[in-house]
């Protein structure tokens, strides 16, 4: 499944690339729908340069939203598979540049300590409220049951933005393999949507968007994109097995929370609370970096590129709460 949302990435991006724009109606070359699925699944590629794997085993229960899942339905374990968005920290033992485990990162988590996560405390990660995490499922309840709960649990992909806002604007495709889900056994699966990076401070900045509007040409490449997801997810989930593959919008929730940012009581939707708020992001934003804000409740984004966590707070629940039935 994952080689089929890589594949269609890598497509639209080598398109882009090649024509070096897209049109309105957003065209690629077509394809048999599904041809991208192949008779292996066994690996799949992706040109994310910040890519982490959270693997969290939990049951599902928010903070903040009241989820009522019918009795006879079991969800055993939330897996989560993602970039900076869902990260927890899992890179702090890594060396990259690209850490985010000193302040002012951090400073609304417990004690205002600094954990990797990219935001000023929570991520969407977060807002499921773990009984229990296991490590090494296998060693401890053995192959049967390790099978069970992978069938009964919930897959979170959260990928996609840094192959549009780095890799192709930046970069150039790189690409790293990992496990397929369906191969492993994963049978419900829900993969978001890329967000409007045109409305991010960086994208503005780099790519041309002003202070009242956001940059075109990557928001048109991450409605494209979101567009072929979409319907490839459609295929699978009416392909795979028993499979229930869920394509979750998040680039109209966050569109809505930018361009109207009175509504869900925020004040700045068009620059991050860190510095000047038009660059800022990673080793960018730290504790000597001036003009960082002393409230950021009052702003979408905390650096130039993530949100904070008042604003994963808001579209997780909105996701709990029009998803949830999709997925049991």
């Amino acid at each position: 499944m994952l080689s089929a949302i890589s594949m269609t990435m890598q497509r639209m991006l080598h398109h882009i690339y090649k024509h070096g724009s897209l049109s309105t109606s957003g065209r690629i070359p077509k394809e048999k729908p599904g041809a991208m699925l192949h008779s292996n699944m066994k690996r799949f590629s992706s040109s994310t340069t910040l890519f982490f794997l959270s693997f969290v085993f939990a049951i599902l229960c928010t903070s903040k939203a009241v989820i009522k899942i019918p009795r006879n339905e079991t969800i055993s374990a939330v897996i989560m598979f993602g970039d900076s968005i869902v990260d927890t920290g899992t890179n702090n033992g890594i060396t990259t540049l690209a850490k985010y485990n000193f302040l002012p990162y951090g400073r609304d988590f417990k004690g205002g300590i600094p954990t990797g996560r990219f935001s000023n405390g929570k991520v969407p990660s977060d807002f499921l409220d773990f009984e229990q995490y296991i490590g090494k499922l296998k060693g401890i309840v053995g192959e049967e049951r390790t099978n069970f709960i992978l069938a009964k649990s919930v897959a979170f992909v959260v990928a996609g933005s840094n192959d549009i806002a780095n890799a192709y604007y930046l970069s150039g495709i790189r690409k790293a393999k990992y496990d397929e889900l369906y191969g492993v056994g994963a049978r419900r699966i829900c993969v978001l949507s890329v967000p409007p990076l045109g409305c991010l401070p960086s994208q503005r900045t780099l790519v041309g968007g002003s202070e009242e509007e956001c940059a075109k040409e990557p928001n048109q490449a991450s409605q494209v994109f979101n567009d072929k997801l979409s319907r490839e997810l459609g295929y699978l989930n009416n392909n795979l097995p028993n499979a229930k593959v869920v394509y979750i919008d998040v680039y109209n929730p966050l569109l809505d929370i930018i361009t109207n940012p009175k509504k869900y009581g925020f004040e700045v939707a068009n620059k991050g609370c860190c510095g000047t708020g038009s660059i800022e992001a990673s080793i960018l934003c730290n504790k000597l970096t001036a003009f960082t804000c002393t409230d950021d409740s009052k702003y979408v984004l905390f650096d130039s590129y993530h949100p904070t966590e008042k604003t994963y707070q808001i579209i997780v629940d909105g996701i709990l709460k029009k998803y949830i039935n999709s997925f049991l």
